[in-house]
This record gives C-alpha cells, sequence and structure tokens, in this order.
C-alpha cells in the first residue's frame, strides 16, 4: 500500500521528509533567443550542464527525504480517465486549445505527461499552420524546475499559485491536480481560481511565501505577488489558527533576481537567516509590514523597521548572515545575482546552496556550518550524520542563468516540527 504523506510544513527549517521536484528537460531549451524574455528568460539554459547540476540537487535530497518527481507524479494520475479529462479540459480552456484536446485524450499517460510539460508540437497540416510562426500549440513549461511557485505548503494546506505570468497557468493546474487526486499525499488544496468573486487582480507564487513559524507566515510582495494576494492567503489563514501573523516585506520591481521573497530572504536555523541586506534592512526604501489576526478578525496592521527586527518582536531573534559577505556591495550584489540568498533548509542549520557564490558561502562557515560537497555526500565521501550543522554546495554555472536557487527548485510537502 502506497503510503501517504499528510501535507505538514510548520516551519521552513524542520527536518525535511518529503518534497517534490522536476528535473529538467528538453522544455528548458524549447525556445529561441527570439522568445526566451516571453518564456521569462533571459538567455537559453545549456540542459547538459542544467541536468548535471539539477542531479546533485536531486542526489541530496534523496538522500535525507522522500523525493517525487512531477512528471511521475502526472503520468500516474493520468491513468484515471476522469482526471484526464478533466485536467485536459481545464488546461485546453485556459490556453484557447481545445481544438488538441480531443488528440491528447488519446495518448498514453507516459506521453502526454512528456508533452503536457515539453509542448504540444503545432502540426503543420493546413495552410494556416503552415503560415503559423509558432513552433507550438502548447507552449512548453520552461520553468516548471520552479516547483516552488505552482504550489506552496503552509501549515497541512497546499495553496495552488496564481501565477502573474499566463506563461506559467498549466503548472499551477498540474500541481493542483496531482494534490487532489495522487494517492501519496494528503491535503487540502486551496486556489484563488475558484473564487466566486473577482480574482483577477490576485496573483500569488511560492517563492514569496515563507513559514517561518507555526503563527507566523512571511510573503513578499513585489514582481510576482500582490497585495490582493496576500489579502487572500489572509482570508484563509484567519479560521486556521487562533493566533495569525503575516509579515509583509515590499520588494524592488527590477532587477529581475528580485521576483520573490526567497531571492532576498530565506532562513538557515532557529536563530539565523541569509538575507541580502541592501533590501532588507533599508527603513523607509521598502516597507515590511505585520499584520496579527486573532479569533478570525484582524486586530491591527503595522509597519515595522524590517524583516528580522519584526521577527525579533514575535519572539525569533535571527541573526542576519548577509549574502555576499559583510564587506563589499560589489560582491553582495554580483551574488545576489546568482540566486546567493536562496538556500533551502534539509534541516535546522543545514543547508544548501550554489558554490557559485563563494563569499555566502564563505559567511556561511564563519557562522559555523561545515562546507560539503554535494558530489562527496552522494558518493558516500561524507556521511551527513558526523556533522551538526553544514552547507553542502551544489554546482551553480549554469542553473542560476534560469532565475532560481535550490529554494525555487524544491516543494517540501513534509516537515518534522521544530521545538521553538
Amino acid at each position: 500500500m502506497t503510503e501517504r504523506f499528510p501535507t505538514q510544513v510548520y516551519s521552513e527549517i524542520g527536518e525535511l521528509e518529503g518534497v517534490i521536484i522536476h528535473s529538467p528537460g528538453p522544455e528548458v531549451e524549447n525556445m529561441t533567443p527570439q522568445n526566451a524574455e516571453r518564456a521569462l528568460y533571459s538567455d537559453i539554459l545549456n540542459l547538459s550542464v542544467a541536468t548535471k547540476e539539477f542531479n546533485q540537487l536531486k542526489g541530496v535530497l534523496e538522500k535525507v527525504a522522500k523525493t517525487f518527481e512531477v512528471k511521475d507524479l502526472l503520468t500516474d494520475i493520468l491513468k484515471n480517465d476522469k482526471v484526464k479529462e478533466n485536467l485536459l479540459d481545464k488546461i485546453c480552456r485556459h490556453e484557447n486549445a481545445e481544438c488538441i484536446k480531443y488528440h491528447l485524450l488519446t495518448l498514453e499517460e507516459a506521453e502526454l505527461a512528456r508533452q503536457l510539460i515539453e509542448g504540444v508540437i503545432l502540426q503543420k497540416d493546413t495552410l494556416t499552420s503552415f503560415l503559423n510562426k509558432e513552433r507550438f500549440v502548447m507552449r512548453p513549461l520552461h520553468n516548471f524546475f520552479f516547483t516552488r511557485d505552482a504550489s506552496f505548503s503552509v501549515y497541512d494546506h497546499v495553496f495552488t499559485g496564481k501565477m502573474a505570468s499566463q506563461v506559467r497557468l498549466r503548472e499551477s493546474l498540474i500541481m493542483e491536480a496531482i494534490f487532489d487526486f495522487h494517492t501519496s499525499f494528503s491535503t487540502r488544496t486551496i486556489n484563488p481560481l475558484h473564487l466566486k468573486s473577482d480574482n483577477s487582480k490576485i496573483t500569488i507564487e511560492g517563492g514569496d511565501v515563507i513559514v517561518a513559524r507555526h503563527d507566523i507566515l512571511l510573503v513578499g510582495i513585489g514582481p510576482r505577488t500582490t497585495s490582493q494576494g496576500v489579502d487572500f492567503i489572509l482570508e484563509q489563514l484567519k479560521e486556521m489558527n487562533e493566533h495569525q501573523h503575516i509579515i509583509v516585506q515590499e520588494l524592488p520591481h527590477s532587477p529581475e533576481s528580485f521576483i520573490h521573497l526567497d531571492m532576498v530572504f530565506t532562513m538557515l536555523d532557529m536563530d539565523k537567516c541569509l538575507i541580502y541586506e541592501p533590501v532588507i534592512m533599508k527603513m523607509n526604501r521598502y516597507q515590511t509590514v505585520h499584520i496579527y489576526a486573532e479569533g478570525g478578525k484582524v486586530k491591527y496592521i503595522r509597519e515595522r523597521e524590517n524583516l528580522p527586527e519584526a521577527l525579533k518582536y514575535l519572539g525569533m531573534d535571527l541573526e542576519p548572515v548577509f549574502c555576499g559577505g559583510g564587506d563589499d556591495s560589489w560582491f553582495q550584489e554580483r551574488e545576489q545575482w546568482h540566486s546567493g540568498a536562496n538556500s533551502f533548509a534539509l534541516g535546522p542549520g543545514k543547508v544548501i546552496g550554489y558554490a557559485r557564490n563563494a563569499k555566502t558561502v564563505e559567511e556561511l562557515n564563519k557562522r559555523g556550518l561545515e562546507i560539503l560537497k554535494a558530489t562527496d555526500v552522494i558518493r558516500n565521501k561524507v556521511n551527513l550524520g558526523d556533522y551538526n550543522k553544514y552547507v553542502i554546495t551544489i554546482d551553480g554555472n549554469e542553473l542560476p542563468r534560469g532565475g532560481g536557487g535550490p529554494r525555487c527548485m524544491t516543494m517540501p510537502v513534509k516537515r518534522k516540527h521544530v521545538n521553538w
């Protein structure tokens, strides 16, 4: 009998037990320089190099937790004809591709899963289609290896992301179907698309949502998540917890490396966080707002000095560790651009980061985290049980060019509770 994973994410740093990833495939190369920007890319990744780097991340995750692949999960649920037809109906309707629905229904589940991710090629069998400059009738999901955004776990629920770009909508529909119908998961999904009222101004992506503690949620607002998106989350959480804090961090809209909160702030341990100092610590430049709800009602909304101070006020006194080191703003900016602040916690004080961000890794080492190479972990040259605190470094020469780091590429479904 398949083990069912109930959603359980009550902190960002609890020991990881279950996680969903998507290994990048041909979809990341199924573009040209002309349409890369439309796909939210500034460049085209080298798949062979990106795959080697991603396999380091995957190899480490498989050492410590149950690791699920999106394509495998999608293939499984497509074996159910009703699920298959319902999902295709939603996708084709949202993408104005009803003309290919019946063709897709004839495909075997593995082939259908592949095409839903890698793209459905336009058949040049009429003059109109022959003259069409598009290669795909259903575009590839170039960004799907960033599984954090399309769905995200909050306590014992899974929120479906309402993506800022229509290019990524199919990712959310797939993830919602996986959580609703796959036998490996037991959870309740929450999707703003299902609101009967106007949801046009709501956008939410998982990179902007961080579960700090069982009663504290951090949310970034900026290019990908709107204030209306935060209000939607607040409405859902007011009834879940007797006491609920949401700390909202305003983000710059440019450059593109600031698209999500986790590109400038991630948690490392019970007493440490990794930050990009120019955005997080500057009072009155980018607002930090504290919302407190009790008994299903908002009690107050107040501005705080910055994110660490807001957390300290709530009893979480976190020492900020600076992305790029604390001495040179040039290195800080350079390493933030390559996702230096985007760490992923396997447990308290046990994180994964990119090796290329040498100043950040050095700073983590100064704070007591042993530096371990992902390749050594995978090959059993080092035993993680021998270390109390560590940063595992994966090669990051190609993956960061897609615009994200280890946290972006992981969607936890279950973590152990932290004894605060």
